[in-house]
């Protein structure tokens, strides 16, 4: 019955939220991380995986966050274990994979579910408000200054594509 209560709790506060500065998430390293602190910013969220056919992205959201972090930019990896198996393993091993392989600076979360009756309120709230359920890993959700979803980018649209460039560019305004 708690854990009735708690996902309906959950899923009332990402459907009554107004932004994804009401959400806190856990980072890899299991600190609390207030998405409020990123006000001002625009966001790219992204949720990964360490063994997909689009792990490959971690090195293009790298480039992308290395070019515009300056102007304001944050990416959040979001790792989920949701499609196929392919984040199976520990916040542990996904941090040593993303530094080891990648070298990714940019905040990684802690390994949560994006998808499903256990989806975080986080992407409740930006399934909720752009298109529906996460298809697949490396979904993109460019969220703008204010909080809000601006658009959601699928697996398929690479970090160096000319349309995300030019979303957060324009996101960056």
């Amino acid at each position: 019955m708690k854990t009735l209560i708690t996902a309906l709790l959950m899923t009332t506060a990402a459907f009554s939220a107004s932004s994804i500065h009401e959400f806190t998430m856990n980072n890899i390293d299991g600190q609390a991380t207030p998405l409020a602190s990123m006000k001002g910013k625009a966001v790219l969220v992204v949720n990964v995986a360490s063994q997909c056919g689009y792990t490959p992205q971690y090195a293009g959201l790298q480039a992308l966050y290395e070019k515009y972090k300056g102007q304001g930019l944050v990416i959040i990896g979001v790792p989920a274990n949701n499609f196929g198996g392919q984040e199976p393993g520990t916040n542990e091993d996904i941090k040593q994979f993303c530094s080891r392989k990648y070298s990714v600076t940019f905040p990684i979360m802690a390994k949560v579910s994006v998808k499903g009756s256990d989806q975080t309120p986080l992407y409740q709230y930006l399934t909720s408000t752009s298109g529906g359920d996460v298809k697949w890993n490396f979904t993109k959700f460019l969220v703008g200054k204010d909080g809000k979803p601006v658009q959601r980018f699928e697996s398929g649209v690479s970090p160096d594509s000319p349309e995300l460039a030019a979303a957060i560019e324009k996101a960056l305004r």
